[in-house]
């Protein structure tokens, strides 16, 4: 039995024979529709969530399973004080796979010493979300081709953003990849990825502020929204939730290959008028996330099509 809680838990061979299946699902979904028949699904958001969620349940009921589970604490035996490992014990007995959020990180990992089924992070805290992460990884694959040999920018909040941090402990394993930082002070990338990961490595990368001046050298930009809900104080936030807004005016810095990614959902960092865009490819994302996470529920159900 294995379990997802870093997109590192797979090796960069095992990764792209997720995303080939991933890419097989997207060219004949029908061929999968009944590969997960009689399976059941279990959903612990202990967080709120709309896409993460409901792809995984997407992703489930295209596969021909069923999903059963919660979409808050509140809703919840965790509201009368039910531990994690409770929780996840009593989930095997329900479902034969797992998909858990939880604003605590490290508490998926806490699941796994004690569930009998495949436990899969959806998200923890400002740790890791790896189904995001392959979904990136599908999408960069898929439109351009190639995930070595890019430059990619990384513009908002560095600090909070589980995103990033599970993206760049992906992307770092490909060979040319270099990274533009973009952040005000604040909201940096944290140390331990900067140090352990970025240094560590001998990756190339630069700290910015400005995202006008390396826009156009870019090709990839991954905006993130600047996270209410990591915020100790309202007033850090309202000062910094507005640093970074993406319009026509800094698209036509860009070059006309340059893709434009969020992880959603994004609040106004991502003017309206930029959806129209073809570079804009954060709605396409949205697809590819639900052919990711059917490979990768196959793939740990070691379902054979």
């Amino acid at each position: 039995m294995r379990h997802v809680i870093s997109p590192l838990d797979f090796s960069v061979e095992e990764l792209d024979k997720l995303l080939d299946l991933a890419a097989g699902i997207e060219k004949n979904p029908a061929k999968y529709a009944h590969a997960c028949d009689g399976k059941v699904l279990a959903t612990l958001f202990y967080e709120p969530s709309t896409r993460t969620r409901l792809s995984f349940e997407s992703a489930m009921i295209h596969l021909g399973g069923q999903v059963l589970g919660f979409s808050s604490a509140a809703s919840s035996s965790a509201a009368k004080g039910e531990s994690v490992s409770d929780t996840i014990r009593m989930i095997s007995c329900y479902a034969d796979i797992c998909a858990m959020r939880h604003p605590k990180e490290g508490a998926p990992t806490v699941a796994t010493a004690v569930s009998s089924i495949p436990v899969i992070n959806a998200g923890d805290g400002g740790h890791q979300h790896p189904t995001q992460t392959l979904t990136d990884l599908m999408t960069i694959r898929s439109l351009k081709g190639r995930l070595d040999h890019l430059t990619i920018g990384l513009c908002g909040d560095l600090k909070f953003g589980r995103t990033v941090h599970s993206l760049i402990n992906a992307l770092v394993r490909y060979s040319g990849i270099s990274f533009v930082l973009i952040s005000p002070e604040e909201l940096r990338i944290p140390d331990y990825i900067r140090e352990d990961v970025l240094d560590a490595k001998g990756v190339s990368y630069q700290e910015v502020e400005r995202l006008e001046d390396v826009i156009g050298g870019l090709d990839l930009l991954y905006m993130t929204r600047v996270q209410r809900e990591r915020f100790f104080n309202e007033e850090d936030y309202v000062r910094l939730k507005d640093f970074y807004i993406l319009d026509k005016k800094k698209m036509s810095l860009a070059g006309k290959d340059m893709l434009v990614l969020h992880p959603l959902p994004r609040v106004n960092e991502i003017s309206v008028e930029v959806d129209s865009d073809p570079r804009a490819a954060y709605f396409k994302q949205v697809q590819y996330g639900v052919y990711v996470r059917m490979a990768l529920i196959l793939t740990l159900l070691e379902v054979e099509v």
